[in-house]
């Protein structure tokens, strides 16, 4: 019993702790949790999760943290509807096609997307990026057949690893397409929200969810996400673009290491 307690606090933690992050720079989390999941709980003495387990339960995490902090942006208007259409139809056919196909890839292959996938999310951050905005998408645009193409990769390969994508998502909005700050990472929540829904049914039917963590870990996202979302509205993008920009520095340092050495 003391064993079982113990581990939901570290899982509840992992989740807390990832999704209000998650919720205030846009992203479902998996780019903070993943590497949590891995290594924390035999940090504490419990059993490791194995990479395919981890990526089953960042999946329905993302779904419903990414739910959660989504209809915080969308009260603040700065979901773009059009934006999210476009690149959540393709992102969710893309991560359905790589959660499913991640069942016939070893673990230390899935390590390797996902530290490929983190590394272009930290170098495209250091692009120059769009300028402070309102909030306002009615003057946004932006080119929608890149839109469709880079959002279906992004699903495929963040579908591998049980990721929504959104921390690839946000740098591709931000650099590529030309997407304002606070519009990026509230329509990436949205856009998330659709490749977690792609990324968790392909983890079922691949048989790695894991019930018990999955469950804690989701009741956490639903009361860390909102609570990090709306932190955000108050802060200042350059702010949110570096606190992204760490994170995913972090990430990538961390799991190239492992893999290296």
């Amino acid at each position: 019993m003391a064993y079982e307690m113990g581990l939901i606090t570290v899982l509840f933690f992992i989740g807390f702790f990832g999704s209000a992050i998650s919720g205030m720079v846009g992203i479902g989390g998996s780019i903070i949790k993943y590497p949590m999941l891995l290594y924390l709980p035999p940090l504490f003495g419990f059993s490791a999760y194995t990479a395919q387990e981890v990526s089953a339960i960042s999946a329905v995490q993302v779904f419903f943290a990414t739910l959660a902090a989504m209809f915080v942006f969308k009260k603040g208007g700065y979901i773009h509807k059009q934006l999210v259409i476009y690149m959540g139809g393709s992102i969710i056919i893309g991560s359905f096609i790589g959660a499913y196909g991640s069942k016939f890839l070893p673990d230390n292959v899935i390590n390797l997307v996902y530290a490929i996938l983190a590394l272009i999310a930290a170098i495209m951050m250091l692009f120059p990026k769009k300028g402070d905005e309102k909030g306002e998408t009615t003057d946004v645009t932006f080119h929608k057949g890149l839109a469709v193409l880079a959002s279906g990769i992004i699903g495929i390969v963040a579908g591998i690893v049980g990721a929504a994508g959104a921390f690839i998502t946000v740098p591709v909005m931000l650099v590529l397409l030309k997407i304002p700050t606070r519009v990026a990472i509230g329509s990436s929540l949205a856009i998330t929200f659709f490749s977690s829904i792609g990324s968790t049914v392909g983890k079922l039917l691949g048989g790695h969810m894991l019930v018990m963590p999955s469950v804690v870990m989701v009741i956490a996202s639903l009361i860390a996400a909102p609570l990090g979302a709306n932190v955000s509205k108050k802060m200042n993008t350059k702010m949110l673009q570096s606190i992204l920009l760490l994170l995913i520095i972090g990430t990538v340092v961390k799991i190239w290491t492992d893999i290296l050495f």
